[in-house]
């Protein structure tokens, strides 16, 4: 998608779709009220005899509009609330969703009277909203692909927008590389070429190390590698690092993801019905690399790691069974008792490799970990458990200032007895209810008292159907920008 700032008054072409902003239909106000006017009142006589309203998300559409360039008018509800630049990106992606396979080849958007931020951030959700992962399609016909190419920003100080949409634009990349990791199938994205990805984005600046299986069978990663035992792929860590402080030996933040390329279940085998959207189980490790890359690109002031644990659970002959007991890096043994138990198995041995090396200010680990969250928390919200409140005081606020909703869980120690094992340490997995929260207890079993986060976003990383205008059907990039808005708030400079 191409993206323009143009004066206030430049005039749209031919062949675009035009689109205002307005909060009330019966009093249209700034160019809202310029366009009906050049359209003899258009506008407010289409309003008039629909059911548009200017409630937030709302588009109203008026064809070949007299007086007007432009091939069409599309007018977007804001809502009746203050105008905010998070409300101006979402009605810039309801434009874009609008019209986005009209015939119109421009989206020619008027924000005269509105800041260089909101400008920006309207950049922002129209990117956002084009997002399209068509790579391997070869015979889709032309009128089944998005017409539009471009949108042209009208706004007051076309300059100063374009600079408020700098840091915007390294953010959408990042969220937009996340995305296309989750969506590519596990034949092309596995635990080695996940590696190679990521070891590309050293042209960013950050630094990249790869272990391989031997690597972290010196170091005693048992859970992580027991995970991956049944696959012809290759187990691997990643390890990301960002020196952006002023003193690049500081305490850094990190980040460590789940990077299950793909979950059969392993012997504990998941129904066919629906395995096929396994491929974004490494939904987690896709997070951390985009927020890596978001970091960097905006050289944030701040020392970051990213510690990915990549592999693939296939029921092959030599997979781990239930019932096999495993010595993580930690040294605490665990009981399998189900193998689709995985991902916190790999977070296990992640998360202690990351405090052992690094001695960071804070761990926060994603991953789509279980069911039982969506069940729990419907499918817009991810599960926040932290051992830390004033970490998770500053995720919640990240969360408001992002629209990327969380909501915090508890952790009830008398749940530990849940987890508890007759021949091990402990064991994968509790009974049924309260899932996600003994999935959670038994991550901080390797956590060792550091301030930490668990965000369980198996109910977000992915959403087919979407109804939300920034994220089309599927990878949703969740995460990338909640913790690059953490850090910049919280944790920079």
């Amino acid at each position: 998608m191409n993206i323009e700032f143009v004066a206030a008054d430049a005039a749209a072409a031919k062949g675009s779709a035009v689109a205002v902003l307005v909060t009330d239909p019966a009093k249209l106000t700034g160019p809202a009220a310029a366009l009906d006017a050049s359209a003899g009142g258009a506008i407010a006589r289409s309003a008039g005899v629909s059911r548009f309203t200017g409630a937030a998300g709302q588009t109203l559409e008026v064809l070949a509009p007299q007086g007007v360039a432009a091939d069409r008018l599309v007018v977007v509800g804001l809502g009746p609330d203050a105008v905010t630049d998070q409300a101006v990106e979402t009605a810039a992606a309801h434009a874009y969703q609008a019209v986005k396979a009209t015939g119109s080849e421009v989206l020619h958007l008027r924000l005269d009277g509105l800041s260089p931020s909101a400008a920006a951030s309207a950049a922002f959700g129209v990117r956002l909203a084009s997002y399209r992962f068509d790579r391997y399609r070869t015979t889709e016909k032309a009128d089944r692909k998005p017409s539009v190419q471009a949108t042209r920003i009208a706004c007051d100080d076309p300059a100063a927008a374009k600079a408020a949409y700098e840091r915007l634009s390294g953010l959408a990349d990042a969220i937009l590389f996340a995305r296309d990791l989750v969506t590519e199938p596990a034949n092309i994205l596995y635990p080695e070429s996940f590696a190679r990805r990521v070891k590309e984005l050293s042209r960013l600046g950050l630094e990249v190390e790869i272990l391989g299986e031997k690597e972290m069978e010196k170091l005693g990663m048992g859970s992580l590698l027991g995970v991956g035992q049944g696959s012809v792929r290759e187990s691997q860590l990643a390890v990301i690092q960002w020196k952006g402080a002023p003193d690049p030996d500081a305490q850094p933040v990190a980040f460590v993801g789940k990077g299950v390329c793909f979950d059969t279940g392993g012997i504990s085998i998941k129904p066919a019905e629906g395995m096929e959207e396994m491929v974004t189980d490494m939904g987690g490790a896709a997070a951390v690399t985009g927020t890596m890359y978001a970091l960097a690109s905006r050289k944030a002031k701040v020392n970051a790691v990213g510690i990915l644990g990549l592999v693939e659970n296939m029921p092959d002959g030599n997979a781990q069974r239930p019932g096999d007991v495993v010595k993580s890096m930690s040294g605490q043994t665990i009981e399998v008792i189900n193998t689709d138990a995985e991902g916190r198995l790999v977070l296990a041995d992640a998360l202690w490799y990351c405090q052992q090396r690094f001695n960071p200010k804070f761990m926060i680990d994603l991953a789509t970990l279980t069911g039982a969250i969506v069940v729990s928390l419907g499918k817009d919200l991810a599960g926040l458990f932290s051992n830390n409140d004033e970490l998770a005081d500053n995720l919640l606020a990240a969360s408001k200032a992002t629209g990327e909703p969380l909501w915090r869980m508890p952790l009830p120690a008398q749940y530990d007895k849940l987890i508890e094992s007759a021949v091990a340490d402990m064991k994968n997995i509790g009974p049924r209810y309260g899932g996600s929260i003994t999935a959670a207890l038994f991550i901080q079993k390797f956590v060792n008292g550091v301030p930490w986060a668990h965000l369980d976003i198996a109910s977000t990383a992915f959403k087919p159907g979407s109804t939300i205008p920034t994220i089309p059907s599927g990878a949703t990039g969740f995460g990338v920008r909640l913790l690059d808005q953490l850090v910049a708030d919280s944790y920079e400079g």
